[in-house]
């Protein structure tokens, strides 16, 4: 098979073994869409995994041999799992890094309100979204709420099919006439999105009502929000699509798709000479900020940690690995979409079914915010793919002036490692419902798999 064709996509290039193999793996990558709606979840299910294969806390150990499996969870939303190689740590490491989080609706720390006898809640969209995109569809309400008296409360509405769902409401066409005349962006705002919570009561006010069905059903107080963490979220679960089913439709593409390739390579690839690395981090879509995203010290602590383990305890030792450390940046990249040609530069973007993306530079205008990766380092990452016979491509965010975004490739190159971002291309990022070929995210796993086991 050849690797890198940009004239027949995957599915034509695959064998009919390589087609169930395919099939196969797309199945469980969408039981894991279906069960890790949050990073809090996805968190869960990483660790649930991890443990079932042989994974241990990191605590665990007093030293580290090769072929001893460790994690570490950075307080429920971000996890690291490791697998120790034959050569010291300090000669460095390969490390796959994917995000956990995705765009979303966030409760306000005060969600509940009432207008006109119908009560509502509050929300702060989370991460890059187009408003409008938000409204008239149902929704699920998940998270963890911690009383007074500090008892964690796990919530989940609307994932049952029994179960409620919520909904934004939009202005009809009849009485639309100003809202037309409105740019895109600014038709629906931010303090809009609003969903329904109820209507009913017998009393002169429904929010009380409301409020008394919380704490008979959950036990919590209007206080409680203070200290929670409750996301709205789509609550349409995964579906294919296409008559061919060729694509999977579902919430959290980005970047679950490149985070379940992730999970599933570190699982499976054969421990190897360099000491592998599988990053799922949180807060990628607002930064990397907070002290579970990439930021933070976290990562590096967990290398220290590592490193002690093997009794390299000068800070001279980190500073080396780091700096011999290889790095996929495993996040998804804009796929070609023809009803929006005027946004792509065709001869340079990616293709839905063509495989995973190597994108030399993100950031926006100029590259700005970008890393930017060398050509010594693609070169090295396109001699494994085509010697794996790893389906892969070229490819941006968009024309030059059109727009752009970022990665946590351009801060763990800060660190001294070789990066460049590796991830799956897809249409409609960030909005409620995304879509990927399941030929591309199979080529993902292949893709982070060939690197882990790479010398």
């Amino acid at each position: 098979m050849k690797a890198f064709d940009m004239e027949n996509s995957v599915w034509a290039r695959f064998s009919e073994e390589e087609r169930l193999e395919m099939e196969e793996y797309n199945q469980k990558y969408r039981q894991f869409l279906d069960t890790a709606r949050t990073e809090r979840l996805a968190a869960r299910e990483i660790l649930r995994q991890a443990e079932a294969a042989g994974f241990r806390p990191l605590g665990d150990y007093t030293e580290l041999k090769a072929g001893d499996k460790v994690y570490w969870n950075q307080k429920g939303k971000s996890v690291i799992l490791a697998v120790i190689g034959t050569d010291p740590i300090d000669r460095g490491m390969k490390i796959v890094g994917s995000h956990i989080d995705c765009p979303r609706l966030d409760l306000k720390a005060m969600p509940v309100i009432e207008k006109n006898k119908i009560v509502y809640f509050k929300t702060h969209y989370y991460g890059g979204i187009l408003k409008y995109q938000w409204v008239c569809m149902p929704l699920s309400l998940i998270g963890i709420v911690y009383t007074t008296d500090g008892r964690q409360i796990d919530i989940s509405i609307g994932e049952d099919p029994a179960d409620p769902v919520f909904y934004i409401n939009d202005l009809l066409p009849h009485l639309g006439k100003d809202q037309a005349a409105k740019k895109l962006n600014e038709a629906i705002t931010g303090e809009m999105l609003m969903p329904i919570v109820g209507t009913y009561s017998q009393e002169e006010k429904t929010k009380p009502a409301i409020l008394t069905l919380l704490k008979n059903k959950y036990g919590i107080e209007e206080e409680d929000f203070a200290s929670a963490e409750l996301e709205i979220i789509p609550a349409q679960k995964s579906r294919e699509v296409g008559l061919d089913r060729s694509m999977i439709m579902s919430h959290g593409h980005d970047d679950r798709v490149c985070s379940y390739g992730n999970l599933a390579a570190i699982l499976y690839a054969k421990a190897g000479t360099k000491t592998q690395a599988a990053l799922f981090a949180d807060k990628e879509e607002i930064g990397s900020v907070g002290n579970t995203g990439v930021q933070s010290s976290y990562f590096l602590d967990f290398t220290a940690e590592l490193l002690a383990l093997q009794g390299r305890t000068e800070e001279l030792y980190l500073r080396r690995t780091l700096r011999s450390s290889e790095v996929l940046s495993a996040d998804v990249c804009a796929a070609l979409d023809p009803v929006f040609p005027d946004a792509y530069e065709e001869s340079n973007a990616a293709k839905l079914g063509y495989g995973i993306c190597l994108c030399k530079y993100t950031g926006a205008r100029g590259k700005s915010g970008s890393n930017d990766a060398n050509a010594e380092y693609l070169s090295k990452i396109r001699q494994l793919f085509n010697t794996h016979n790893v389906p892969w491509q070229i490819g941006e965010l968009g024309k030059v002036d059109q727009g752009g975004g970022g990665t946590i490739a351009y801060i763990m190159a800060d660190w001294g490692c070789d990066v460049v971002d590796c991830g799956v291309a897809m249409l409609s990022m960030h909005a409620p419902l995304e879509i990927v070929a399941k030929t591309d995210a199979y080529s993902g796993y292949l893709a982070y798999k060939a690197f882990f086991e790479s010398k």
